[in-house]
């Protein structure tokens, strides 16, 4: 036996392969379940079985849009303070030929899984990777376009699990989600601007703090303004879960403003507990609202 004490490379190339496909925002994909409850079909398990596939379909989809964003943005990133050391391909963790060989696999899968499994959600995904294309090599550097193209990721979701129940999206529910989205999106802007990463991200040069506040303001405006109508008009027991919408608005404005998160959604989520405790709250009281027979 020769050992060289020089601990194998694999493990650390796995686990960037891993961290590549940022198994931490895949909690984004949740939004594809939207339909599933305020259809009132979340007791139907077909239904059920149908809306996982749909969001584990853009579960697949969004890490592969995240491996060529990196692939994209290789250079950008290693002159990035925090990126330079959490990205893999940017830390040097993982060669751009194993990136590659993990993106062609992540296609095969999708593309033979929706196509055999929900071909509908596969023709909406689709046009999501389409979009993330479109994004990373041209719109992300196009201010304000690249908002409501991180925004229009999330409607997209909310679609596909349409799509996969084959029933019919509020036009409330697709603004309410656009308005939310958009609101997270601002908000990230306004923390790399704090943060002083515009050397990194050119389209932050054209924005101002107060600016994108202002964006932030009005969106979050606009998504409590139109859920509330929503729940009034199509479902008056949800009108329980209107405090909890403002209270999590609230909260995440201070975890963003007081805490200094906020450039990661999922990050200020998962890292404070009343936020990820309100959205739980916020579920569980929208599925007693909508209990079969409440």
């Amino acid at each position: 036996m020769h050992d060289t004490g020089t601990p194998s490379p694999r493990p650390a190339v796995w686990r960037g392969l891993l961290q590549l496909m940022r198994p931490r925002q895949w909690i984004k994909n949740g939004f594809v379940l939207a339909p599933l409850i305020f259809a009132g079909q979340f007791m139907h398990a077909a239904a059920v079985w149908r809306a996982l596939i749909a969001m584990a379909l853009f579960t697949v989809a969004s890490s592969a849009t995240y491996i060529v964003n990196d692939l994209r943005d290789i250079e950008q990133d290693r002159q990035h303070p925090q990126k330079a050391l959490t990205r893999p391909l940017a830390a040097g963790t993982v060669r751009p030929a194993q990136a590659l060989l993990l993106l062609g696999f992540l296609y095969a899968v999708l593309l033979g899984v929706g196509w055999y499994a929900a071909p509908g959600v596969l023709g909406v995904v689709i046009g999501y990777l389409l979009l993330n294309l479109a994004y990373s090599f041209v719109l992300k550097h196009q201010p304000v376009v690249d908002i409501f193209t991180v925004a229009s990721g999330f409607v997209l979701r909310v679609y596909a699990g349409a799509v996969a129940l084959d029933v019919p999206v509020s036009a409330w529910m697709f603004v309410t989600t656009l308005c939310l989205a958009l609101y997270l999106a601002a908000v990230k802007r306004r923390q790399e601007l704090a943060r002083g990463t515009s050397d990194t991200r050119s389209v932050l040069r054209h924005y101002s703090v107060a600016l994108v506040d202002r964006y932030a303001e009005m969106s979050a405006t606009g998504a409590l303004v139109f859920y509330s109508l929503f729940v009034m008009s199509t479902h008056a027991h949800l009108v329980i879960t209107v405090p909890l919408v403002l209270f999590g608005l609230f909260r995440y404005w201070y975890v963003i403003e007081s805490l200094e998160g906020g450039e990661s959604p999922t990050d200020a989520l998962l890292a404070d507990w009343q936020l990820l405790l309100t959205v739980i709250a916020w579920a569980a009281a929208c599925v007693w609202a909508l209990w079969p027979g409440a």
